[in-house]
């Protein structure tokens, strides 16, 4: 059997001979007693928890609320709003198709966004008294719902489901940006965003499809957790259900305005 050690696993110049003669027991003492210079070792690398995704996540969806709650505060102009969702929008985007896990871009999408959000909840909240309440609470039911649902495995995310899900969002998107241009030259568009049924089941079509990419964001945790993600990734998880919530509770928003008094 060849010996690992290096002192004995020498090329050789003939076969079965040695390249030299056999070192002598104190030469031998010598290479063993001589230091090793090994070369630096890594750092130790370190699969993601779901501990790192709870605690990110708090982190992201922290910087959101605090940066919804100075802007309601301050009263930002709807200019300032409009550009921060801009931002936020480019900054997702960026995020999204990079896959990115930086968390200086993550925590700036959600300080952006938290402004935009932080304007419109007033505004709402203006209009109908207690609604942002309702609407927090409404969002934090569909969490717990479809968390619910995926922990016990009443539906599994599977890749027939995941395009069936992805080509709703991209039709409901398509529906949106359509109804958009039609409301330049009708009022009301399409109707998709009136106090209409058909406003009412598009509303609905639009929080499922929140809780569809919600389900994404649980299975996406679970499968980066079983098969040794870095840790960083934790923060593109964190990312990920921002976005959806962010999505649910703004249809959620809407949809309870539909059916409260401004009184």
């Amino acid at each position: 059997m060849e010996s690992k050690n290096p002192v004995f696993s020498r090329s050789r110049q003939q076969a079965g001979g040695w390249a030299g003669p056999a070192p002598s027991p104190d030469q031998l003492q010598n290479m063993y007693d001589a230091p090793s210079y090994a070369a630096p070792t890594r750092p130790a690398f370190r699969a993601m928890t779901l501990d790192d995704v709870v605690v990110r996540g708090f982190i992201t969806l922290g910087a959101l609320v605090a940066a919804a709650a100075v802007a309601w505060w301050l009263q930002v102009p709807p200019m300032v709003a409009i550009g921060a969702a801009v931002v936020a929008l480019i900054l997702g985007l960026i995020a999204s198709f990079t896959m990115s896990t930086n968390p200086a871009l993550i925590l700036a999408y959600a300080v952006f966004e938290g402004v935009f959000l932080g304007k419109i909840s007033s505004v709402f909240d203006g209009m109908i008294s207690g609604i942002v309440l309702q609407a927090v609470l409404g969002t934090a039911f569909a969490f717990g719902a479809v968390l619910t649902v995926y922990s016990l495995r009443i539906i599994r995310v599977t890749p027939k489901l995941v395009k069936f899900g992805i080509a709703a969002a991209i039709a409901a998107i398509g529906l949106m940006l359509v109804n958009l241009l039609v409301g330049l030259f009708n009022d009301g568009g399409l109707g998709l965003r009136t106090d209409s049924p058909i406003g009412w089941a598009f509303s609905i079509v639009m929080i499922l499809i929140g809780c569809f990419f919600l389900l994404l964001d649980f299975d996406s945790i679970e499968q980066g957790i079983k098969q040794g993600a870095p840790e960083k990734f934790a923060w593109q998880c964190a990312f990920g259900l921002t976005l959806s919530l962010v999505w649910i509770y703004l249809e959620v928003l809407r949809f309870i305005s539909y059916f409260t008094s401004s009184d």
